[in-house]
């Protein structure tokens, strides 16, 4: 994918394209500060994706959505999250509020991404669409722990606890627990639904990695996980028990 990166602050273009470098797949064309001067080049050029800022002197970023005809898919980059709802209304792919978390950059890239893959397995062949592999989904992720960023392979996930504001993350690769400062909504927002579910106002656990269901507890690994009485109905009948 070849990405433009839009931004009055040069410090902000700096975080875009470092967090691009670190992926692959993606190809920075051009940066720019003046948005005027993006005009111009977005209409000339074809590119697949923009990093957009939103507040930029003479021209904000949802006017500029509005000045290109075929604008590519753009990605707002914002300190002001109320933009949020003017962003979706104009079909952006995602919206990230500065300071960008490495972990929701990853989340927008790869829905930018499915999107363009599935465009261009439209445009190129409509007839392979119907049976063609589907798309591949990043098996990992990362998370903060003291003074680095982690990443973790999903499918090594055996459960996690959380803790007041933390959360222990318990991986079959590794002996200690992952201890990150995070919420369970945020770690969540990261993992595929489909392989893992809550038990407990404290725990969630890898389906995966289930080994034994009793009445309220789950055995996961070696550990027994309490189920807890708010949740048992919904466990019990994801798990068909």
């Amino acid at each position: 994918m070849k990405c433009v990166i839009i931004d009055d602050e040069p410090l902000a273009i700096d975080v875009v394209e470092s967090y691009v470098q670190q992926v692959g797949g993606i190809e920075i064309v051009a940066k720019c500060t003046n948005p005027l001067e993006a005009i111009i080049l977005l209409n000339k050029h074809q590119v697949d994706l923009v990093f957009l800022d939103i507040e930029m002197p003479n021209l904000t970023g949802i006017d500029l959505v509005k000045a290109i005809d075929n604008m590519p898919q753009f990605i707002f980059t914002t300190a002001y999250p109320e933009y949020a709802l003017d962003g979706f209304n104009l079909n952006a792919t995602d919206y990230l509020v500065k300071p960008i978390p490495f972990h929701r950059f990853l989340k927008a890239i790869s829905r930018a991404k499915e999107k363009y893959e599935l465009e261009n397995k439209v445009v190129v062949s409509p007839q392979v669409t119907e049976t063609a592999a589907p798309i591949a989904v990043d098996n990992f992720i990362f998370v903060k722990s003291e003074y680095e960023n982690i990443k973790i392979n999903i499918d090594t996930i055996v459960y996690l606890q959380g803790l007041k504001d933390y959360i222990k993350i318990y991986t079959s690769d590794t002996q200690k627990p992952i201890l990150t400062l995070s919420s369970f909504k945020d770690i969540l927002d990261k993992l595929p639904p489909s392989k893992f579910i809550r038990v407990h106002k404290s725990y969630v656990v890898s389906i995966e990695h289930i080994k034994a269901i009793q009445k309220s507890k789950i055995l996961v690994a070696d550990m027994r996980i309490p189920v807890g009485e708010t949740y048992k109905d919904t466990v019990m009948k994801r798990l068909g028990v």
